[in-house]
């Protein structure tokens, strides 16, 4: 029987016959083939891992701990509250389906939804919330090599009245399907955990917690404080507080989660309060740019450094080997706006000021930033860099320069513009 969905305004419907979950994984492949997911392996190896369990109707295996073992190759006795991993890149997953079905032209698509505070997947069908209505559709590739949902009609015309056929072509896709599967998720498993520890080892190997130092603002306010014995009645009273950017608080989880994956622990320090003398104790994540004066200070020698004019009108990161181009920039008026590209650092070096080792996720806008720490704990996305390295990069400081497609406020996948080693 079909079930309300009440977040979407939509009822599901658990595919039984074989035809609907080839419909469905069909349907997860159009969503992934999207600008939203194609090109971060690691959104469509949990979404791939997630709807094949619900299909085989293993949803009980589809746990937090479960999935950080099985995706993320965490240890079994892993810390979830202090490695939110899964539930961070659920929750980013579940916008971005979400920002896919706002399009008018994916409405008579099945629509898969991620309920909050479930990794099992929940599928409905716009007009047959039972399911696909009898031999009406099928699945039919372009030439375009998009694939799209057509009707049975068309698919006959073009390839013939026969069902032996058919029968070949769907078990075709679906092998197709189920190869691509198995193969992302081996390769992806077997390149993460050493392309991840070749880059994070510098900072592993010493004996001092990494500081994760990410931009804050001092903000001038009023406070509401409750009292205890009625919680009804408050007062308010002027305080000054230091905020953190929640676009900040992503990057920050996905490293702190990956450095405590490997057993290294760490400290979280506002730009404001972190001192010199915390930079030379030990190893250091900065994260953010124009609002973490480290940041600035840190990579202003390097070879792609941030730069701006006086008024603030354009910010960039300059090339010291092409100062003149300024083709990695943006107006900051462009902060705010729906669509915008944005750009980002990641580097990794040993600092001559501090004598200690800084990893760096910091873009040009917020944007850029959510995409540099996506990168950091990616090997997909890792591997794109490795591929234009050295062959004993792991043992040399290196640079890298990405772009990434903001829409709607949510960061796009991030991908490799320059890289430097040195």
């Amino acid at each position: 029987m079909a079930t309300l969905l009440p977040q979407q305004g939509a009822e599901s419907w658990t595919p039984s016959s074989e035809r609907e979950k080839g419909v469905v994984q069909q349907q997860v492949e159009i969503l992934l083939a999207s600008p939203l997911f194609h090109a971060s392996k690691r959104y469509q190896t949990f979404l791939r891992y997630v709807v094949a369990h619900v299909l085989t109707g293993h949803t009980d295996e589809l746990k937090e701990r479960l999935l950080g073992v099985e995706i993320f190759d965490r240890p079994a006795d892993y810390d979830t509250n202090k490695d939110p991993i899964v539930r961070v890149t659920a929750s980013e997953i579940r916008k971005r389906i979400e920002q896919y079905y706002q399009d008018p032209k994916h409405s008579q698509e099945i629509r898969l939804f991620l309920p909050a505070g479930s990794y099992a997947p929940q599928f409905s069908w716009p007009g047959h919330p039972s399911g696909p209505p009898g031999n009406s559709l099928e699945l039919l590739t372009n030439s375009s090599d998009a694939t799209k949902v057509r009707p049975a009609s068309t698919v006959s015309t073009l390839h013939g009245p026969s069902g032996f056929a058919g029968a070949r072509r769907r078990l075709a896709i679906a092998l197709a399907v189920l190869g691509l599967v198995v193969t992302s998720v081996v390769l992806w498993r077997a390149s993460r955990p050493s392309l991840l520890k070749q880059f994070w080892e510098p900072l592993l190997k010493s004996t001092e917690p990494v500081v994760l130092c990410v931009a804050d603002q001092v903000q001038y306010s009023n406070i509401r404080l409750r009292d205890a014995a009625d919680p009804e009645r408050e007062i308010t009273r002027p305080d000054s507080m230091v905020a953190v950017i929640v676009d900040d608080v992503g990057p920050l989880a996905n490293v702190a989660g990956t450095l405590r994956s490997y057993g290294k622990t760490s400290r979280v320090l506002g730009e404001a309060t972190t001192s010199l003398m915390d930079l030379r104790r030990g190893p250091s994540v900065l994260i953010g740019a124009f609002d973490n004066a480290w940041t600035l200070r840190l990579t202003s020698p390097l070879r792609f450094h941030f730069a701006n004019d006086a008024l603030f009108t354009r910010l960039w990161i300059e090339d010291r080997d092409n100062p003149g181009k300024r083709q990695w920039g943006r107006e900051s008026v462009q902060q705010r706006p729906t669509s915008y590209k944005d750009y980002a650092i990641v580097a990794r070096f040993l600092d001559p000021t501090t004598d200690q080792f800084v990893v760096v996720a910091a873009g040009i806008g917020r944007g850029g930033t959510t995409a540099a720490g996506e990168f950091l704990v990616d090997a997909d996305d890792m591997g794109e860099m490795v591929k234009q390295l050295p062959r004993n990069w792991e043992r040399r400081n290196i640079e890298v320069v990405l772009e990434t497609e903001v829409i709607q406020g949510l960061s796009g996948p991030p991908h490799v513009c320059a890289v430097h080693a040195w």
